[in-house]
C-alpha cells in the first residue's frame, strides 16, 4: 500500500477521539481469541473505536480516531479510523480486531507519515505528542473524573437537538493515568467510566447541543 495522509478534514468541522493503549500490542500477530489477554487489552480499544465511529444503522463520517498502542514489542504505532473513509467497517468486535491485525503485521511506518492500510484505517508511528500536534485546530479535552463537569452547571438538554459544530477532541486513557496533563481537564461524573460508554456520552452532549463548560 502506498504512502499517503489522510485526507483533510479541515473544510468541515470533526470530532476527534485519541485512544490510549498502555498495554496494548503495536507488532506483531494480533491473538484474536485472547484480545484481552495476550492483545494488552485490546478489546478495550475495539470497543472504544466502535463506540466513536458507529451509530445503529451506519458511520459517523465526522469522527476520527486515533488509536495509541503502547504495549509493544517495539515503538508506540498509531491507528488513525477516518469516519469518511471508511470502508468494510462492521459492527463486530472480531471485524474490527481483524483490521487492526492487518496493520501491525507490517513494519511500523516512521514518524510523521501515515501508511494506508485499508480504506480509511491508516497506520504510523509516534506518540499523543505528535497527536496533539496534527490536532492542533481542535479544542482539546482530557476526560478526567477529578476535573469541572464537561457541561455548564445552568446547561439543560434541549427540546430540540442543534448539534454542536466545533471541531473538539478527546483524549481518554485505559485504567493507567496519562503521561501527560494536556488541554482542559473535564469530567463526565464522579464514577469512573469504561471508556465505551464516556464516548456515547460525548457523542450525546454534542448531538443534543447540551451547552459545554469550555
Amino acid at each position: 500500500m502506498m504512502h499517503c495522509e489522510p485526507s483533510s478534514n479541515e473544510a468541515i468541522d470533526v470530532r476527534r477521539f485519541a485512544v490510549i493503549g498502555h498495554r496494548a500490542m503495536s507488532k506483531g500477530k494480533l491473538p484474536l481469541n485472547d484480545l484481552a489477554g495476550g492483545a494488552g487489552r485490546m478489546d478495550v480499544l475495539i470497543r472504544a473505536v466502535m463506540s466513536a465511529l458507529l451509530t445503529s444503522h451506519g458511520l459517523r463520517d465526522d469522527v476520527e480516531v486515533v488509536l495509541h498502542l503502547q504495549g509493544g514489542p517495539g515503538p508506540h504505532r498509531r491507528l488513525k479510523f477516518v469516519g469518511s473513509e471508511l470502508r468494510g467497517f462492521h459492527a463486530e468486535e472480531r471485524s474490527v480486531a481483524g483490521l487492526i491485525a492487518k496493520a501491525i503485521r507490517e513494519p511500523l511506518p516512521a514518524i510523521g507519515h501515515w501508511v494506508e492500510r485499508t480504506p480509511g484505517l491508516y497506520d504510523g508511528g509516534g506518540k499523543l505528542s505528535h497527536t496533539i500536534t496534527e490536532w492542533k485546530d481542535s479544542k482539546l479535552i482530557r476526560l478526567d473524573a477529578d476535573a469541572e463537569r464537561l457541561w455548564k452547571q445552568e446547561s439543560t438538554i434541549p427540546i430540540q437537538s442543534t448539534p454542536n459544530e466545533d471541531s473538539i477532541a478527546f483524549l481518554l486513557s485505559d485504567d493507567q493515568p496519562l503521561e501527560m496533563e494536556v488541554g482542559i481537564a473535564r469530567s463526565l461524573g464522579t464514577t469512573w467510566l469504561q471508556g465505551h460508554h464516556a464516548i456515547a456520552i460525548c457523542h450525546f452532549l454534542l448531538d443534543e447541543g447540551v451547552q459545554l463548560n469550555l
